[in-house]
């Protein structure tokens, strides 16, 4: 059997282990700080970024879960965004060419109100005299672009000299192979 060493007595580090130890705790302190600031720093740019982006209009304010009656406010929003769309990719050159293409001597157009979802048209206009009015109500209904054309309402103008009268119409508004 080999003969069996012990040491009870510790060697005793130097000088140099201990400021060795002390260098490389320093330096990870120094490195945890560091990265600490750099974190901080990161965090207060992503939140500048965030608020300059949602004054921008580029990213929406961030909503955790909405109320029925926001749910509601939002689904609104969104119909009226589909509206001004349909509305936008209506053939409006073709309806103002035929409009302005209809002999107007005796009518003035005062107001062209569309509705996309319908796919109808308001027209209120002002003619010089009743026989204008229902000779301009066939024009529209002869044309190609309008169908089902009704006189909505109609007055005449008393208190004036020559008696106008001012009319509102509605009619469907035919795209052909567009998609109302």
């Amino acid at each position: 059997m080999r003969r069996l060493e012990l040491d009870f007595q510790p060697r005793r580090t130097g000088l140099a282990a201990w400021a060795l130890l002390a260098v490389g705790a320093s330096l990870v302190l120094g490195a945890t700080l560091l990265q600490q600031g750099f974190s901080q720093q990161q965090e207060a740019l992503e939140q500048q970024l965030q608020h300059v982006e949602r004054q921008l209009g580029k990213r929406p304010e961030t909503i955790s879960s909405l109320t029925p009656a926001q749910s509601r406010e939002q689904t609104e929003k969104l119909a009226q965004m589909r509206s001004v769309s349909q509305q936008l990719q209506r053939p409006w050159e073709r309806l103002f060419n035929m409009l302005e293409g209809l002999p107007q001597d005796d009518v003035a157009l005062l107001t062209l109100t569309p509705d996309a979802r319908k796919g109808q048209v308001r027209i209120s206009a002002e003619a010089r005299d009743l026989e204008a009015m229902l000779a301009f109500h066939k024009r529209l209904e002869a044309s190609g672009e309008l169908r089902d054309v009704s006189l909505l309402n109609h007055e005449i103008m008393a208190k004036q000299p020559e008696h106008p009268v001012q009319f509102n119409l509605s009619a469907t508004w035919e795209i052909g192979n567009a998609h109302p």
